[in-house]
């Protein structure tokens, strides 16, 4: 009888250890960098609603697409841009080759590190140090530069390098959404070329994932070898509504989920969280002094007000750097 029941027992005894062994991994919390708070209830909720077959607002894994703004979204961009940050160290660079450069604005503000008169040439300055900067070579040329300027390049007051200075909580949201079956795009007023040699070891997005501001190119044979020369024309501004006709023009589908952090991202956000079905936008808001930078409405880079005016209206989730992440900076590597 002892023997009988023992037997009897055994299949349910390993039953419960096979449930009690699987049960951590499934408890695991795909998101431990972020605080307990609707913010994160909100975004594994969505997740949950979306890849759930019962769901009613179940979506098929082709049409799970999630668009990332990046300066600020994914890695800071206080207090400039890192596409700046880099451009600022080419004119350095190149200058030897450019004497004209020592009394010609705004060469002669990024040689002195004059802000206030680099911030006085605007737009038309920024434009005329990316063209001058980062044309003129091939597109493998430029990927080089890029890896060996990465490699050293730091924040002036955070004293890390740029590439650890990506943000632990969206990297581990990537990931959890790539976990359940999402396409991830980077969708960036950046220079894409800058960022497809980064993306994939920063974010574990690919390049061919990546959208962004470019420069024109042409292609050429030089020595024998197919190349693509980069030229010192605009070609394409990935900002503001160059957002939505980027991801119409390179992904082809609507996405169903947009983060950004800035009025630059206003016209993703609307263009994604007006489609049918469930949608969710949300906002990077930088309200954490202490642990990076506090800004929004008078930033002269990022600036935040119409997101922050109209995000209750729109069912968008502003998340507080503050209050809903544990910790900012992926740690160092």
């Amino acid at each position: 009888m002892t023997c009988t029941t023992t037997r009897s027992f055994l299949p349910i005894l390993i039953a419960w250890l096979a449930i009690a062994g699987a049960a951590p991994a499934c408890a695991a919390d795909p998101l431990p960098s972020w605080n307990a708070g609707p913010a994160k209830a909100r975004i594994v909720g969505f997740v949950k609603a979306v890849t759930d077959k019962r769901s009613k607002d179940y979506v098929p894994p082709a049409e799970r697409i999630a668009v990332f703004d990046n300066d600020g979204t994914l890695w800071g961009e206080q207090p400039m841009y890192v596409q700046l940050a880099f451009a600022l160290d080419r004119v350095k660079a190149l200058a030897p080759s450019h004497p004209e450069w020592t009394t010609l604005q705004p060469f002669k503000a990024a040689l002195e590190g004059d802000a206030k008169a680099l911030a006085a040439s605007g737009e038309k300055g920024l434009v005329e140090l990316v063209l001058a900067t980062h044309a003129g070579n091939t597109a493998d040329e430029f990927a080089a530069i890029v890896r060996d300027w990465a490699k050293t390049a730091r924040h002036p007051t955070l004293g890390r390098r740029y590439v650890e200075l990506s943000y632990a909580p969206m990297r581990e949201l990537l990931d959890h959404l790539r976990a359940n079956g999402f396409k991830t795009y980077i969708v960036s007023g950046g220079g894409v070329e800058l960022l497809r040699v980064l993306s994939q070891q920063l974010y574990g997005v690919p390049p061919e994932q990546v959208i962004g501001s470019s420069v024109r190119t042409k292609y050429e044979v030089r020595d024998g070898k197919p190349v693509i020369v980069r030229l010192p024309e605009i070609d394409f501004i990935d900002d503001k509504a160059g957002k939505p006709v980027g991801i119409h023009k390179f992904i082809g589908r609507t996405p169903i989920a947009a983060f950004g952090n800035s009025d630059g991202d206003f016209e993703m956000l609307e263009y994604v969280t007006s489609g049918p079905g469930l949608r969710l936008g949300a906002i990077v808001h930088h309200d954490d002094a202490a642990r990076e930078f506090a800004y929004d409405r008078d930033a002269h880079v990022g600036r935040l007000a119409r997101g922050l005016d109209e995000a209750e209206r729109r069912g968008w989730l502003v998340v507080s750097m503050k209050h809903d992440w544990r910790v900012v900076h992926a740690p160092r590597r």
